[in-house]
């Protein structure tokens, strides 16, 4: 692959892209193709292909054990997982879910879904999360649920959140889609609170094509899951429970995820290589610092994220600007944070200085199955050769109108 030589070259201005195959943030896992056909043949074989088949079950079963819990209830995604967990825990008579804004993009609209108002809480400078301390303002009278959202480097206040939400009585929801493998003091993520949501998008640590799953220690809640994720039917024309729905998920995206969670181990070790690389490298470059996951704990790998400092010579959106035409597909953290974007619903608007602030300086970098460690060396190249050359970059950008 060849580098720049000179700014002429870069693809902003004309020049060939630095890949022909864009390398992007998402995971796009592909696990072993023997294992999941082998995993769907245990459907095919019986003729059962949804409605809570031989693989569906499989698959509950590893994933509660994987994350040390009673219980595991799989859904077709994790949006309707997410939304059909807060409809079981909220409160009945209160109105508002605390939540923070430097999250999921969706995650307000899934709130408004099931008639919550998000009342957005202040971030942690040093986690990027929220923590008791900045949500412990936003609990009154009208608090239905916590839902608390994990980065996607590293963990929340696990602790201080549970205790929070023990002392005031308030139901505890874990988003933890980012955080499958990860661990923190207290134990693996998956135990905490009054549940835990993640995803088997294509784009997360584990691929079912498509799906998400609730981990959960407690009965009831998890066979009021399964019961909602099914209409709520218990048995022919008998609903039990309310505001249910068909999210249940289909055999063979659980086979894709069986085949995938074989292969955990392997992906969380090639992850690492990719991270440390990225580590080693991206230190000789000023302006840049990478988010280094606290590996006294169990870690995923998964997602690389770095701060542009004060030092860094050029924009955020400059700097995307540049690497997504050398098909290099970076993208701003979370950006813009909820409580700025446009929303046709009840909210609590709030004045959330440090997460407006956070919302502006950091970046997700290519990660995953397609990217190599050689491909990072090329990444980081070409952030070195923005960095020397940012001046002229600059100039030019200016010049053409193209910021």
């Amino acid at each position: 692959m060849t580098q720049k030589s000179n700014i002429e070259e870069l693809a902003v201005f004309g020049g060939a892209s630095l890949f022909a195959i864009p390398k992007s943030t998402s995971n796009l896992v592909q696990p072993d193709f023997a294992k999941f056909m082998g995993y769907s043949k245990l459907f095919f074989d019986q003729h059962h292909y949804t409605n809570n088949g031989p693989n569906v079950k499989l698959l509950e079963q590893r994933l509660a054990a994987f994350h040390q819990t009673e219980y595991c209830v799989t859904f077709c995604n994790g949006f309707w997982a997410i939304a059909l967990a807060i409809s079981a825990l909220a409160l009945e008579g209160k109105t508002e879910i605390v939540m923070p804004s430097l999250t999921y993009r969706r995650m307000a609209d899934i709130a408004a879904w099931v008639n919550l108002k998000p009342h957005f809480c202040e971030m942690e400078q040093s986690t990027l999360a929220m923590s008791a301390a900045t949500v412990r303002p936003c609990i009154n009278e009208k608090t239905a649920l916590i839902l608390a959202a994990h980065p996607i480097v590293n963990c929340c206040d696990v602790d201080g959140l549970v205790a929070l939400a023990e002392e005031r009585n308030i139901p505890l929801l874990f988003d933890s889609v980012e955080s499958v493998y990860e661990s923190t003091a207290s134990g693996k993520v998956g135990g905490f609170g009054n549940a835990e949501i993640f995803s088997l998008h294509a784009s997360k640590l584990l691929n079912g094509f498509e799906g998400g799953y609730i981990t959960t220690n407690n009965a009831d809640l998890a066979r009021k899951l399964a019961l909602m994720r099914g209409f709520g039917f218990a048995g022919m024309d008998n609903i039990v429970v309310p505001g249910g729905m068909n999210a249940k998920l289909n055999e063979i995206h659980a086979s894709m995820a069986l085949a995938s969670l074989d292969d955990v181990e392997e992906q969380v070790r090639l992850n690492s290589q990719r991270y440390r690389t990225y580590k080693i490298s991206l230190a000789l470059i000023p302006g840049i610092r990478l988010l280094e996951f606290d590996e006294r704990y169990r870690s995923g790998y998964k997602n690389i994220v770095i701060e542009l400092l004060d030092e860094w010579p050029l924009s955020r959106k400059d700097t995307i600007d540049i690497l997504n035409a050398e098909k290099v597909l970076v993208r701003a953290y979370y950006s813009p944070p909820l409580h700025h974007r446009p929303m046709a619903y009840p909210h609590v608007p709030g004045d959330l200085p440090l997460t407006d602030r956070l919302a502006e300086g950091y970046l997700n970098l290519p990660c995953g199955h397609l990217v190599s460690t050689d491909d990072i060396a090329d990444i980081v190249e070409m952030l070195r050769f923005i960095s020397v050359n940012a001046n002229r970059i600059s100039d030019r950008l200016h010049q053409n109108g193209a910021t």
